[in-house]
């Protein structure tokens, strides 16, 4: 009870200090739009202006409540544990591992400790399911999964993704229970079978997620991995309580009978988001286990970053689209208003976080060239219709601030590392475009994968082929340095550092890519 009552002390105050800024934003801007403006320009400027600030609070509010929330999940998992019997029978479980041209050593190695799971040999089956084209991967992994006693299902088109091969398991097997694991996945905890199936003597039960990490590296992949590290330390928590916990692709156990229920794995780019929903929507419920059972391959280089956050923002948005399409149905479960906002947070989230910082950014560059040099301009003064956008700026900062500083304390007090945080904040910068990029090819149906920048390894030099990577923020980042040499010019020194400064932070995608590969 102590360690309750430290933890949600803590997180109150984070909860509260977000809502004091998002009242005064909102405050703030209200004022801009009755005092504020006196001319369309600045009519336009503080109508921008109140519409961020109520989308920003709104978001930031929301997380922060999450994270409060988070505080009192380990006591409703041991309320749930306590009523839990040892498990009377054993039922049949698929192991299930999809891969495409992955690296084979690493696929045979997890596998085989795959194979180590506690559990009667009689009721285990492992499946390999491997949509590859390499054919050397092809014959390898074939070999391998046939003398291991593995079935190994191989398709000739990757219809469906992850989803369709995962579909086409479901044709070849009749165990109860699916576990699925990434082939970079490496087991750490044996008992994962016998720890988590007891939970399912709740019949309505669909799924049940365990936390995903990845093992230790660099400086770089370890800050990676406290993008996930926040999202299932404080938002699965959360959503767990609101029976919205997402299963998240792997280290997940599944009911057959759910999957079954609901037609199958949805075919779209993140099918277990898509499951996620569907198993709400036919009444099943979900929950969340905060224990690693096994570890990730680091993300090693910024490009496999950049591809991974691609896809989530690719699937987020058709995510989003089909969330607002299913919820029509007068046939499918409705939901509380926590349980909606957690889906349309969920679907949204790295489009508003991407979205947001261009948002900044523009119109930061269009209040530069008509604020008054801030060393000329008093408190009172700054409270008038004419000094408008010297004051828009000024809030601008302190946003900018508190948005540096947030990661930074939090990585702080729940992972010992400042640093960590600071280089959240600059990835979130450095992804803006490539997020943003994702989210439009979903809206318009183009290719889910990689395409609007290419890797380059067919240009020359280590310089070029970053640029090339990194083509669009560079134009952006220049764009902005051009506009501070002309605000420095015209002696708006504030404007001009302001723009610098922004152009410096979309200038780091380049340098991420330069350095990290």
């Amino acid at each position: 009870m102590p360690n309750l009552i430290k933890r949600s002390s803590l997180r109150l105050i984070v909860l509260v200090v977000f809502v004091i800024m998002a009242i005064s934003g909102l405050l703030f801007s209200l004022y801009l739009i009755y005092f504020g403006a006196h001319d369309l320009y600045t009519y336009a400027l503080a109508a921008m202006f109140i519409i961020l600030s109520l989308i920003s609070g709104f978001f930031n509010v929301f997380i922060a409540y999450s994270y409060y929330r988070s505080a009192f999940y380990d006591e409703y998992l041991e309320g749930i544990k306590k009523k839990l019997k040892p498990i009377a029978f054993y039922p049949t479980v698929a192991v299930a591992m999809p891969v495409f041209n992955e690296n084979v050593e690493m696929v045979k190695r997890n596998l085989s400790r795959l194979k180590t799971i506690n559990y009667p040999a009689e009721k285990l089956h492992f499946y390999l399911l491997d949509d590859s084209t390499k054919e050397d991967t092809l014959k390898e992994l074939k070999s391998f999964a046939k003398s291991n006693g593995i079935t190994y299902l191989h398709r000739e088109n990757r219809k469906g993704f992850k989803a369709g091969a995962l579909n086409n398991m479901l044709k070849h097997s009749k165990e109860e229970f699916i576990a699925v694991f990434d082939y970079d996945e490496y087991l750490t905890d044996q008992n994962f079978l016998t720890d988590l199936l007891p939970y399912f003597q709740d019949s309505k039960l669909s799924y049940l997620q365990t936390e995903k990490r990845y093992f230790k590296g660099s400086f770089f992949s370890d800050t990676v991995d406290l993008f996930d590290a926040f999202f299932f330390k404080f938002v699965q928590p959360s959503r767990a309580l609101n029976n919205t916990a997402i299963f998240a692709g792997s280290c997940g156990l599944i009911r057959r009978a759910a999957i079954n229920k609901v037609g199958g794995f949805p075919e779209y780019v993140i099918e277990d988001t898509f499951f996620s929903l569907e198993s709400d929507l036919h009444n099943y419920t979900s929950l969340y286990i905060p224990q690693v059972y096994a570890y990730g391959k680091p993300v090693a280089t910024f490009t496999e970053l950049v591809k991974q956050q691609w896809r989530y923002n690719y699937g987020d948005t058709q995510f989003m689209m089909y969330y607002f399409s299913r919820i029509k149905d007068k046939k499918v479960k409705k939901h509380s208003l926590l349980s909606t906002i957690d889906y349309i947070t969920h679907g949204l989230g790295l489009n508003y976080v991407s979205v947001m910082l261009i948002m900044f950014t523009l119109m930061s560059a269009l209040l530069v060239f008509v604020a008054a040099p801030p060393s000329q301009v008093t408190i009172t003064q700054l409270l008038e219709a004419k000094y408008i956008a010297t004051t828009m700026e000024i809030m601008g900062i302190c946003t900018l601030v508190l948005s540096i500083l947030a990661p930074a304390i939090l990585t702080k007090i729940h992972f010992k590392s400042i640093r960590k945080g600071f280089m959240v904040f600059f990835l979130n910068f450095a992804l803006s475009m490539t997020r943003t990029r994702a989210a439009v090819s979903a809206y318009l149906n183009s290719s889910p994968s990689y395409g609007w920048v290419k890797d380059g390894k067919n240009v020359n030099g280590r310089v070029s082929r970053t640029f090339k990577r990194s083509i669009s923020e560079v134009t952006f980042s220049s764009v902005l340095l051009i506009l501070s040499v002309f605000a420095f010019i015209i002696n708006n020194v504030y404007g001009a550092a302001w723009l610098l400064w922004y152009g410096m932070l979309y200038a780091s995608t380049f340098i991420l890519f330069y350095k990290y590969g």
